[in-house]
């Protein structure tokens, strides 16, 4: 498997998690502050990997 291919699957992996700690939510208090702010790094994270993958690619 080339390296950018597993960039790219990785960075999937962080936009999932990303997605998924921004759907958890409680019934009474709603999102956490840390919450969002984990999903914001995995976030970041997801794109970082996904244009890194994209580039070595190329």
């Amino acid at each position: 498997m080339n390296f950018g291919v597993a960039l790219l699957v990785v960075g999937g992996f962080f936009l999932g998690g990303a997605y998924s700690i921004s759907k958890a939510d409680s019934e009474t208090r709603g999102r956490t502050s840390g919450q969002l702010v984990f999903a914001g790094i995995l976030l970041v994270a997801a794109l970082l990997a996904t244009v890194s993958g994209i580039l070595y690619l190329v």
